[in-house]
């Protein structure tokens, strides 16, 4: 019996060769020596997350309010620098009541040397934050980075 070769066959036949040899060509890229040559250092990288709604029914917190925390509670502990983002949220809050505000979002990187002294900070800037803006919380997450400058 006698096969044609015909374009969907011969398409067919590449792609299973193609998905036959994916994983030998993925495995190769994720070599022992590849590790050695990941750019930059050992970081952590927290992101914070600050609503400007206030529970109470008060004015929401200005941008000139919260930059002035931020320059008083934070810039002190992560002088070499940090990122503010404008963004809006939403969440549950501690009477079920699905909130949606204008919010900020902190970025912070850090060595992971200093993880220690920074989560220490860390946490008083969001206790901080609660307690002159009479927030509920302050949303945070912390992930490993590699950081080059």
């Amino acid at each position: 019996m006698r096969h044609h070769l015909t374009p969907t066959r011969a398409a067919l036949t590449a792609a299973g060769l193609l998905l036959a040899a994916a994983p030998t060509a993925y495995a190769t890229l994720a070599t022992p020596d590849s590790a050695a040559h990941t750019r930059g250092k050992p970081y952590i990288e927290t992101r914070l997350f600050f609503g400007t709604a206030r529970p109470d029914g008060g004015p929401a917190v200005t941008d000139r309010q919260f930059m002035a925390f931020v320059d008083k509670e934070v810039t002190p502990d992560f002088p070499d620098g940090l990122t503010v983002q404008n963004g809006r949220g939403q969440w549950r809050d501690a009477h079920g009541t699905m909130e949606k505000e204008r919010s900020y979002e902190l970025i912070l990187l850090y060595p992971q040397t200093q993880a220690d002294k920074s989560d220490r900070s860390i946490e008083e800037i969001r206790r901080a934050y609660e307690k002159t803006f009479g927030q509920e919380s302050v949303g945070r997450v912390d992930e490993r980075a590699q950081v080059d400058f």
